[in-house]
């Protein structure tokens, strides 16, 4: 296999998404991710209802081309099995609470005696140095406390969260990156990184109105932009339409294909900066248009003129399109049990190989991975 991580071990002591997710993204690039499991297992092998044989689907869609290992760290057994691999180790990466992490011997701190050019990454709620860091965090709480709920959704809904696990997955990713980044400066050290950081960086733009201008972040009807006029989704004669004009050129360019050409020279309209200010009337004139066509009647007089239009889809429209099957974004994965179908990797590296294993039972590579004192 030609895969940029090959031949680097990672260890993972993750549970649920976010650390699994991390170890993933690291085992799709030819990383070899050794997952240990306390002896009941990671709680993600009995999240979700659905099953590939003896896989659970929630699980397998997180834990990839991974390694399994059962050690109990809180005893002297488990405790020298992980001792062993982190011997010949380039990384870690645990999502634990902080208490936890420290207790079970998982920071470089620790770790280095063993050796001293591991990487080490946590993934916590608020950080392994915070007032707040033994605070339950999960993603629907980190939502709730960056801001993020309450600048999402209707503004005369209630606050709403993302439609899927927005933090874990970011963070995730981040972990990554940090890890990485350890990696090519070449020296061991401890990787900090905290869900409640991590989303407040997402919203960088909208923080930056506040702490440079006093603006408030707030919800806009229709998932609208802040600043961006029309930048928004539209009912059209059968459906939903994505609508993203982002400078007057393609502004001018709408406006001929609708049949408005008075537009293009309306005070009202002409500039970015005037459908800024006069948000209420474009949306409401161009709301009126759209109106009058299909979705797909749009897209298809749209989106050659460059003007960014899409419809909105599904989740299961989107992975049996074309583009997820040009770019290899779904995969199957074969196992004795039944093939598992997964969203493939996002990271395409020429001249790499693309290769997907099977998750792992629990525990099975003890025998393979640790010495005698590690089983």
């Amino acid at each position: 296999m030609n895969q940029p991580l090959k031949g680097v071990r990672i260890i993972e002591v993750g549970h649920m998404l976010m650390g699994p997710y991390c170890g993933m993204l690291l085992a799709d690039l030819g990383a070899e991710v050794i997952k240990i499991e306390p002896p009941e297992g990671d709680i993600g092998r009995r999240v979700s209802p659905h099953s590939i044989g003896s896989h659970n689907a929630y699980f397998a869609s997180l834990n990839r081309s991974k390694q399994s290992v059962v050690l109990d760290l809180a005893s002297e057994e488990g405790r020298d099995g992980l001792a062993a691999l982190v011997r010949s180790a380039r990384g870690l990466v645990t999502n634990l609470r902080p208490a936890a992490i420290r207790k079970l011997g998982l920071t470089y701190d620790n770790l280095k005696q063993w050796n001293p050019n591991i990487v080490c990454v946590a993934l916590t709620g608020y950080g392994l140095e915070s007032p707040f860091a033994e605070r339950p965090a999960y993603d629907y709480v980190i939502q709730a406390l960056t801001g993020v709920m309450a600048i999402t959704g209707d503004p005369d809904g209630p606050p709403t969260k993302t439609g899927y696990s927005a933090v874990d997955n970011s963070v995730g990713i981040m972990g990554a990156v940090g890890l990485l980044s350890k990696l090519v400066e070449g020296k061991g050290g401890q990787v900090d990184i905290a869900m409640y950081d991590v989303m407040l960086s997402q919203l960088n733009y909208l923080a930056g109105a506040w702490l440079n201008a006093g603006e408030h972040a707030e919800r806009y009807p229709r998932s609208a932009h802040p600043y961006i006029v029309p930048a928004q989704i539209f009912p059209t004669r059968d459906g939903w339409l994505t609508l993203f004009i982002t400078h007057d050129d393609f502004w001018r360019r709408f406006c001929n294909e609708v049949g408005r050409p008075e537009w293009i020279d309306d005070p009202h309209m002409a500039t970015m900066a005037a459908r800024r200010e006069n948000r209420e009337i474009v949306l409401k004139l161009v709301g009126e248009v759209l109106a009058t066509d299909t979705t797909d009647g749009w897209v298809a007089r749209l989106a050659p003129l460059g003007i960014v239009a899409a419809a909105v889809e599904s989740l299961e429209d989107a992975l049996a399109s074309e583009h997820s099957r040009a770019r290899r974004m779904t995969a199957e994965i074969a196992t004795p049990e039944g093939t598992i179908r997964a969203v493939g990797n996002p990271i395409k590296i020429a001249g790499a190989t693309e290769e997907f294993g099977p998750p792992p039972h629990l525990g099975e590579h003890n025998k393979v991975l640790l010495p005698e004192e590690g089983r």
